[in-house]
């Protein structure tokens, strides 16, 4: 019989004083609290995953007969270049953001990210860029060129309205959020992670969250030069994109996939992390391969950049140029390829517990194995011009995107769900809202392989009766809305579970890394004394110490002690009075600047006057609010904090 492995005896550490909470509209809007941030984000993007929705929903209505007649030509071009803008810039991408803000500096043990208010600015201008590239609908000219927006569809001859700027303008002020993130949480994990945690010691999570904002460093300068030369374009009549002013609509194309396909990674890395913390928690063993995961990880991210022509095999590069580009996607997939290998060696032989998370974790797998292999088959040539602008590709890149993008955020919401809140997500709700989601994945993006290999071209608006794509674009639209269903039902499950749900405790999982030695929801200073890391997965070794060997390989345990105190078992210093960074207005201020800097050049081919006038007023609110962040008082760390080395929030 095997031996019962209890938790180490751990040492009491009373928990700091809590300060006054912070309540109201003006502590959110004022907020530099990562987590705060966090909440935000995610809020805000799950808003716009409902507009997403909403758009993708009345594609589906007007495809499901043919010779639909529910909207016209114009307004589906609309829908179909904000179904895709929306998803990939304001969905996916901030979604992860969200877990980045919440999760990365717990895992890191840090007591805050190292810019606090530049972390606030970045989700104030991602707000106000999500407004500014959404304006068109309240005209009518949304953005209508697809949301890759090639050249020429997208200059002054062949896009007369305001559709195309309100793209390019939004797009350019998401990526100054965009950037503005990346950097922050760059020199967060590399500078403020806990004594002895090595980079080898971090979470995977953690891992991919670097690689990806790397990735976003190196990837979002040159979509932020394509937009410039688009924009000079547009507004300053030059022709970069036009051949007749000596300019190539070609040279677009290679920018925006230069940018394109890392930000493919750039959406599923992170949920590659979230599905590498789940899988181990609910196997009861580490993750297989640690080391195989993070290198795959850097791998991926120095590949992408290296196959952007597989999306213009169509538009005759050359042989030389088809071959190099075949070979580095059949490349790229091997490191994928030892990513499922190693999360399904974690589930081997572990002692599985199919919770909510788990079941989207290995869906996940299941999704994200049928999109990687359709993409596969786009590596060949002769194939790809086959399939190339069919709905085959919508199959393909919904399987990765929302079949494994999402499918691991949704994962990673109910995981870390009694982190945030304190309180238990309801496991039948979550597991409908699992196998709906399932169904109506499937329901909606399987049958599309076969009506692109049928021929049925993607982005057309309607199609005629004797096709033979009447039935399965029906089921398609079958299940579209069983996927609104299924987030019916998360929604529901979710603020259920805010109001009634199970108490959590500390670590309602029996979690391996250090976001749970600390209460539900962590206090505003995240550690009352920072942790020292001796292993990875430290937490589960400080637990079950010189047995936490035996207790990773299947052996019962018992769960950790009720009511553990914060940062039981942990041998770093506890302060007083942990200095924490002020609340600040000035970020929102120097964002709302931007984006009337932005609203301004959206008339300046058209209304020159009104242009100067709102764009004066934009300057000055952002040289004002610059001009407050450099002399905005601080409340500094008194002389003792500092000389125990913890002045700044989260230093060590």
């Amino acid at each position: 019989m095997a031996t019962l492995i209890r938790p180490m005896a751990q040492p009491v550490v009373t928990a700091l004083p809590r300060p006054h909470a912070e309540t109201g509209l003006w502590s959110w809007i004022t907020t530099v609290d990562h987590k705060r941030i966090g909440i935000l984000y995610g809020s805000t993007a799950f808003i716009l995953f409902i507009l997403g929705g909403i758009e993708a929903l009345i594609m589906r209505m007007q495809l499901a007969t043919p010779n639909g007649q529910v909207v016209d030509a114009d307004t589906f071009n609309q829908l179909f270049t904000m179904h895709g803008t929306t998803m990939i810039f304001l969905v996916v991408m901030p979604l992860s953001v969200a877990f980045f803000n919440y999760i990365v500096p717990l895992q890191i043990g840090a007591r805050d990210v190292a810019f606090p208010r530049l972390n606030a600015l970045s989700y104030w201008v991602f707000l106000f860029g999500a407004i500014f590239i959404n304006l068109g609908w309240i005209i009518g000219q949304a953005p209508d060129a697809g949301w890759f927006a090639y050249a020429n569809l997208t200059e002054r001859p062949y896009a007369l309205g305001l559709n195309t700027d309100f793209w390019v303008l939004g797009l350019q002020i998401l990526g100054v959020a965009s950037i503005l993130g990346s950097l922050n949480f760059f020199v967060t994990i590399v500078n403020l992670r806990a004594p002895g945690m090595r980079f080898m010691r971090m979470p995977v999570f953690v891992w991919m969250t670097l690689v990806t904002n790397v990735l976003m460093l190196l990837a979002f300068p040159v979509i932020t030069v394509a937009l410039t030369l688009l924009l000079f374009d547009r507004f300053f009549f030059t022709h970069f994109f036009v051949p007749s002013g000596g300019g190539d609509p070609q040279l677009w194309v290679h920018l925006f996939w230069i940018f394109g396909h890392p930000e493919v990674y750039i959406l599923i890395l992170p949920a590659m992390g979230m599905v590498s913390q789940i899988l181990p928690t609910f196997s009861r063993k580490p993750l297989f391969g640690h080391a195989f995961v993070v290198y795959s990880g850097i791998a991926i991210a120095f590949l992408s950049f290296g196959v952007w022509a597989h999306h213009m095999f169509a538009q005759g590069l050359g042989p030389t140029a088809d071959a190099a580009f075949s070979f580095s996607t059949m490349l790229i997939a091997v490191p994928t390829g030892v990513k499922i290998f190693n999360w399904i060696g974690t589930m081997h032989g572990g002692q599985l517990r199919f919770k909510t998370s788990m079941l989207f974790a290995i869906g996940f797998i299941a999704m994200f194995i049928i999109g990687g292999l359709s993409g596969v088959m786009h590596s060949s040539p002769p194939a790809d011009l086959q399939q190339n602008n069919t709905y085959f590709i919508v199959a393909h890149f919904h399987y990765v995107l929302f079949g494994g993008a999402l499918m691991g955020i949704f994962g990673g919401i109910y995981y870390w769900f009694p982190k945030a809140t304190g309180r238990m997500p309801n496991e039948g709700l979550g597991k409908l809202h699992f196998w709906l989601t399932m169904l109506g994945m499937n329901l909606t993006f399987f049958p599309m392989h076969w009506t692109g290999l049928d021929g049925m071209p993607r982005r057309i608006y309607t199609y005629p009766a004797n096709m033979g794509w009447d039935f399965w674009n029906m089921v398609d639209t079958v299940g579209a809305f069983t996927i609104a269903l299924s987030v019916l039902v998360f929604i529901y499950n979710m603020m259920r579970s805010l109001r009634h749900g199970e108490i959590a405790g500390n670590d309602p999982w029996d979690g391996r890394t250090l976001e749970w030695s600390i209460p539900s929801p962590p206090p505003h200073y995240n550690f009352a004394q920072i942790p020292v890391v001796t292993s990875l997965d430290d937490w589960w070794h400080k637990k079950y110490g010189g047995h936490g060997e035996a207790a990773t390989h299947g052996a019962p345990v018992h769960a950790p002690m009720a009511g553990a105190s914060e940062d039981d078992g942990h041998d770093g210093h506890a302060e007083a009075h942990p200095h924490m960074p002020d609340p600040s207005y000035w970020p929102i201020i120097m964002a709302a600047g931007m984006f009337f800097l932005a609203l301004g050049l959206l008339f300046l081919p058209t209304v020159p006057v009104g242009t100067y006038i709102i764009c004066a007023f934009g300057f000055a609110l952002f040289v004002t609010a610059m001009y407050g962040w450099c002399f905005e008082p601080v409340n500094s760390p008194t002389v003792a904090d500092a000389a125990a080395g913890h002045g700044m929030a989260g230093g060590h």
